[in-house]
């Protein structure tokens, strides 16, 4: 199997529900390290360097936990696909 399709159809596939509340939490540490980058003045350099650190650490949490799949939620759709 071509990875790219493998790639899109774990994507696409059914994410555990405690992947689901990681990947939230990843959002929002994305989401304060990109508010802080794009906020006017000055900032220090040190928490620049944090909210950098943050915004690469929650986009890598939320790609992980979207590719995780949830096997008996996949089965169950396709069983249902099939009837």
């Amino acid at each position: 199997m071509n990875i790219i399709t493998e790639i899109k159809e774990r994507a696409m596939s059914p994410t555990p529900v405690f992947f689901e509340w990681i990947k939230k939490i990843g959002l929002l540490i994305a989401a304060i390290g990109l508010g802080v980058l794009t906020a006017p003045g000055e900032i220090p350099e040190v928490i620049l360097t944090y909210a950098e650190h943050a915004l690469t650490a929650g986009t890598i949490l939320v790609s992980i936990c979207q590719l995780t799949v949830d096997e008996k939620a996949l089965e169950e759709r396709i069983l249902q696909s099939i009837d």
